[in-house]
């Protein structure tokens, strides 16, 4: 294992960034470090490329993971999960033409979301209203517009070139995203193995659909643990400092689109897949996301969404309180700018494991479904002018009101740019139709 190996291939590699995580992991879950801070300080300042330094953060993130964690109860076994949740009924559905364009919605509305979010990606708050105000989408109307605009201000704001693709100017297809992909890799799983899928057979999907090199934070920590024979649950937790950040709810939606009406269904097909990656609120989030896509079927109150979602994952877990925490603001009257100073004043957009927090970003989701009213322009834009994980929030969002509008509700300047394609890399797909996917989708959902 040579030094130019390990710095062209950083990602197959513990670097000082997953070193910082863990610490401030183990500081979220309750757990002493001191007895660490010492080896913690030294290897957030090493050169990491070397088989030396390799070996001593992974010690280091041995240590740390067989530190007691006295923090609140929450469990990450299924069993123990449901044990803590409320729970409730299934839903009744709408029927024929009204059900098959809720399936439609889900999937325009996650696009249209995410490609909303994506040139967002990594700015800052700031950054984002400056360049919607200067470019006279504020609040915003259309996809960002990018042909045309002062190249300063692109600049200045980090507007990447390749929005280009995707501006209002200019827009053939929705272009390929981790956001759109997984969508794509469980639909592969559950059409392959159907409603008894395991943990195991979603791993082997990835294997089979995800290069090493497309995925990101606990995914790949995961996918590293799964190459190296590591078997979920325990590829989820085994040296992965990134076990609560928010990759694992980004990937919830498919198993809420195909139950419909079905909360706690959607909620275990998604512990299913979250477990693989993740533990506790990481694991949560993917719950409560799927469970609100299920609920988002049967009803158009954005409340009863929400509370089916928190209904599925512990009553006392840290996200139950998040999500709460954001609903109360609301039933108090507060604008939605309250709603946004409220989070940056309690989260750091200028910190890693802020920004890709699930927790963070669930107050995000759950504020722009509150204040966005179901109003599709002003939700895709309340779930991404606070900045953090902008195409993944601006994604679930958007799937969640997506389905509750149905698709003949989108307004015409969000799908109609999309053309019904998206482009993908997933093995067998290719460039896709969006309306055979939401075809398929509810096909499936039959199962």
């Amino acid at each position: 294992m040579t030094r130019s190996w390990m710095q062209r291939n950083p990602w197959a590699f513990i670097d000082c960034g997953d070193v910082a995580a863990e610490r401030l992991q183990c500081i979220d879950e309750g757990k002493d470090i001191s007895p660490l801070a010492d080896e913690f300080d030294r290897l957030e300042k090493t050169d990491m490329y070397s088989p030396e330094a390799q070996r001593a953060a992974g010690e280091l993130l041995d240590k740390s993971a067989a530190l007691p964690c006295p923090g609140p109860l929450e469990p990450s076994g299924l069993a123990e999960i449901q044990a803590l949740a409320k729970g409730g009924p299934d839903m009744p559905l709408p029927v024929g033409e009204a059900l098959s364009d809720k399936f439609r919605g889900a999937w325009l509305g996650r696009i249209a979301g995410c490609t909303f979010g994506k040139p967002f990606e990594g700015r800052r708050k700031r950054m984002i209203g400056k360049y919607l105000k200067e470019t006279g989408n504020y609040p915003p109307t259309h996809y960002i517009s990018y042909r045309g605009v002062d190249p300063e201000l692109i600049r200045e704001c980090g507007i990447p070139d390749w929005t280009d693709r995707i501006c209002h100017e200019h827009m053939d297809y929705a272009i390929h995203d981790d956001d759109l992909t997984y969508p794509l890799v469980n639909l592969v799983c559950f059409r392959d193995h159907g409603k008894n899928f395991t943990p195991e057979d979603v791993a082997s999907a990835w294997m089979k659909c995800l290069p090493f090199g497309a995925i990101c934070t606990a995914e790949r920590v995961a996918y590293r643990n799964l190459c190296c024979m590591v078997e979920p649950p325990a590829s989820a937790c085994f040296r992965n400092p990134y076990r609560e950040w928010v990759g694992a709810q980004i990937r919830a939606d498919l198993w809420g689109w195909v139950s419909p009406g079905k909360p706690g269904q959607a909620a275990g097909y998604a512990w299913r897949d979250a477990c693989i990656s993740h533990v506790k609120n990481g694991i949560y989030g993917e719950m409560w996301a799927a469970a609100m896509m299920a609920a988002a079927f049967a009803t158009d109150d954005v409340k009863e969404v929400i509370r089916a979602g928190l209904s599925r994952i512990p009553a006392k877990s840290r996200l139950a309180g998040a999500v709460g925490n954001m609903i109360s603001l609301y039933d108090s009257g507060a604008s939605y700018e309250e709603a946004a100073d409220n989070i940056a004043s309690r989260w750091n957009e200028d910190l890693g494991h802020h920004w890709c927090h699930t927790l963070s970003n669930a107050e995000i989701i759950t504020a722009a479904l509150l204040w966005g009213e179901k109003d599709f322009a002003r939700t895709v834009f309340c779930s991404v002018f606070p900045g953090f994980d902008t195409d993944s929030n601006g994604a679930t969002a958007g799937s969640v009101l997506g389905i509750m509008l149905g698709g003949k509700a989108i307004p015409e300047n969000w799908k109609g740019p999309i053309h019904d394609t998206l482009e993908t890399f997933v093995p067998g797909f290719g460039t896709v139709k969006v309306s055979e996917m939401a075809a398929l989708t509810e096909e499936l959902s039959r199962l």
